[in-house]
């Protein structure tokens, strides 16, 4: 999480600036200067990817209910999908998320979990900065993971998608991209980039400290069930465990599958050349919305398949980490060049930190495959 910090929050704010400076997402801009095959072949990956992810978290929010109320993890996971899909279609995606961005505070209850415990907080922090790595197999595929959780493609589309819908907003107030505006949206762009994934980081940190000395400390080192995950938070919450534990997955489901099937739908539109935005009224998006009925439609039928959700939010973590790489790639080029340099204005600092976000994951890729053929 040290590593990936600078790069995730590097490659995000490149995304920003590009859906900013564009006043479109990620796919029209590659459109305009990479060949079509390739524009579509990049899209289809990220959808593939999103849709894993959307069948996992959705999986995830129904096996977490179930812990609570018993029933059935499946019509619980198909209740969220449908339910996600009617608030996207009916209620503007910036006061959806409003309300609910908030579910996710019921995450740094981990950080008062790490707290409570006894950990030895001095080899932690030793572990954490000089890590003790034996390049198994398996730890190579589990840092592929974690790379590709917190530099996902879908973040790069999502992200790029809203910040045009800011310029294009921006625009129709007639306010004017003047030299000082664009600095200052940079800057606004940049500090909440950096805020959020430093949150982001810090979070998932404690998580990993909580479910180290609780979890691994007992033995437990692979989970294969949301029961044994919700453990971790048994010292802190007692009876509540199985609660505390759904509201956590349930609140941060509820913001992630709107975002990667609104990622997909955005990028789909762009390839087909239809309007697209989560602003959009039903009538007014109709083909954006029938895009991002079957995104969610997809994520529901691989849902159905009682894979196990443990599982597969790990394997969608592997997929995205792999997917990242080419559209990392595209996006640098796009930037780099002498059109790109003049067009986006993105400091050299910052192409610096994105080139190497791009060959941080393609070497954790490449060295995870040679890993198989060894």
């Amino acid at each position: 999480m040290v590593l990936t910090m600078p790069f995730m929050a590097g490659i995000q704010t490149i995304s920003a600036v590009i859906g900013w400076r564009t006043g479109a997402g990620l796919t029209r801009s590659f459109a305009a200067r990479f060949p079509r095959r390739m524009v579509q072949l990049l899209v289809a990956s990220l959808v593939a990817a999103n849709t894993i992810n959307v069948a996992a978290d959705l999986a995830a929010m129904g096996e977490s209910l179930r812990l609570v109320i018993s029933g059935s993890a499946l019509a619980y996971a198909a209740v969220f999908g449908v339910g996600c899909l009617v608030a996207q279609i009916l209620v503007p995606y910036h006061r959806y998320a409003g309300y609910l961005k908030y579910l996710t505070m019921v995450l740094l209850v981990y950080v008062g979990a790490a707290l409570t415990l006894r950990v030895p907080w001095g080899r932690v922090v030793f572990d954490t900065l000089v890590p003790s790595l034996s390049f198994s197999r398996d730890t190579l595929l589990t840092i592929l993971a974690l790379f590709g959780t917190t530099i996902s493609p879908y973040l790069f589309f999502w992200q790029a998608s809203q910040e045009a819908e800011e310029s294009l907003l921006s625009h129709r107030r007639g306010h004017r991209k003047s030299s000082r505006t664009l600095s200052g949206h940079f800057h606004h762009i940049s500090v909440d980039t950096w805020i959020g994934m430093a949150v982001s980081n810090v979070t998932a940190f404690f998580i990993m400290v909580t479910t180290a000395a609780t979890l691994h400390a007992h033995g437990i080192t692979n989970i294969d069930t949301a029961s044994q995950a919700a453990e971790a938070l048994r010292p802190l919450a007692g009876q509540l465990t199985f609660a505390l534990f759904a509201a956590g997955i349930i609140g941060t489901g509820l913001l992630a599958v709107p975002v990667l099937t609104g990622s997909a739908a955005y990028a789909l539109a762009e390839v087909l050349g239809i309007k697209g935005s989560l602003e959009l009224t039903a009538r007014q998006g109709s083909g954006f919305y029938a895009i991002l009925t079957l995104a969610t439609a997809g994520g529901m039928a691989l849902a159905a398949l009682h894979l196990n959700p443990i599982r597969l939010l790990f394997w969608a973590a592997v997929i995205n980490g792999v997917a990242a790489v080419p559209i990392m790639v595209a996006m640098m080029v796009l930037v780099s060049d002498r059109r790109g340099i003049e067009a986006f204005g993105i400091p050299g600092w910052l192409r610096v930190l994105g080139w190497l976000a791009a060959a941080l994951m393609a070497l954790s890729v490449v060295v995870w495959f040679g890993s198989l053929l060894g």
